[in-house]
């Protein structure tokens, strides 16, 4: 089956694209038909505790194509994207062509645009952030942000905000500061093939709900019983969209039906703010219409 674009063989390829909209089945496309490995650019695959819940490559695709940053990572292990951006430079090194995959726009600006070079947060400024997060909401974290930082980050998105509360308290200085003293990036959009999936509304909000049912018949409650016992919202790890609700259904506060209605929201929730920000960072990429792939 032929490539829907025009692909060089000899270039990286980064795929970006909202979750459930055949990613991975483009990217195994992609080094069935020219060779290369695939490369994790999401947030949540690269924690062990996920496999099913965060749709990681399943085993037999593991197998039959090369696969770095999946699941490597610890659940109660720190990961940020200078963790990723590290790694995936050890890889670029290498000589198999890399094509890079993932929903996570942060990880993808990083590689394109360069990654300002933050120092360290704390762990006590982390543990009031934590705090503030729980008790007194988002709203508090925002407040206490600059204006520039402010237009900059996706506000609606937790971790986000309280990554730029926590840099702002550690450093005296707004995460957008930090961004403009930026280095060169690892790999610039002109020496790669960038794609970008886009998706209409209506067609990814029934492929998710078809995907999270075949999650569920698949273990992801399983899944999510073997994580009850280490569960801390707090933990990145602990982000898998669906993740909560089925610890709810565990615990007796949801029925499954429930539980599997507000994650199928709660992903339709998350592909709409991946969509806002790839249209909004990501013009310069090539669109491939999700329609027009394979499952």
């Amino acid at each position: 089956m032929s490539l829907p674009v025009d692909i060089a063989p000899d270039r990286p390829v980064l795929i970006a694209g909202p979750t459930a909209s055949g990613k991975s089945a483009l990217a195994m496309q992609i080094a069935r038909t020219q060779g290369g490995v695939i490369v994790n650019a999401d947030a949540l695959q690269v924690y062990e505790n996920w496999r099913i819940l965060s749709a990681r490559p399943s085993p037999e695709d593991e197998a039959a194509i090369p696969h770095r940053l999946y699941g490597h990572v610890g659940a109660r292990d720190d990961y940020s994207v200078g963790h990723w951006l590290r790694e995936v430079a050890q890889i670029l090194e290498m000589p198999a062509r890399a094509i890079i995959i993932g929903g996570t726009g942060l990880y993808f600006s990083a590689l394109t645009e360069g990654l300002a070079e933050i120092p360290a947060t704390p762990a006590a400024i982390r543990a009031e952030a934590d705090h503030l997060l729980a008790s007194q909401g988002l709203a508090a974290l925002l407040a206490a942000l600059d204006p520039m930082t402010l237009a900059r980050i996706d506000t609606l998105n937790p971790m986000r905000v309280q990554r730029a509360w926590e840099v702002q308290c550690a450093t005296g200085r707004g995460l957008a500061a930090w961004q403009d003293d930026t280095p060169a990036p690892l790999l610039p959009l002109g020496a790669c093939t960038p794609l970008v999936i886009t998706a209409g509304k209506d067609w990814l909000g029934a492929r998710i709900a078809r995907r999270f049912n075949a999650m569920l018949e698949a273990g992801a409650l399983d899944e999510a019983r073997a994580n009850l016992p280490l569960w801390n919202p707090g933990l990145p790890s602990m982000k898998a969209i669906g993740a909560p609700e089925l610890i709810a259904h565990l615990r007796g506060d949801m029925t499954l039906d429930q539980a599997r209605e507000a994650a199928t929201i709660a992903t339709r929730q998350y592909a709409k703010r991946q969509r806002t920000w790839f249209r909004a960072r990501m013009r310069a990429w090539q669109p491939v219409a999700a329609e027009t792939l394979t499952a």
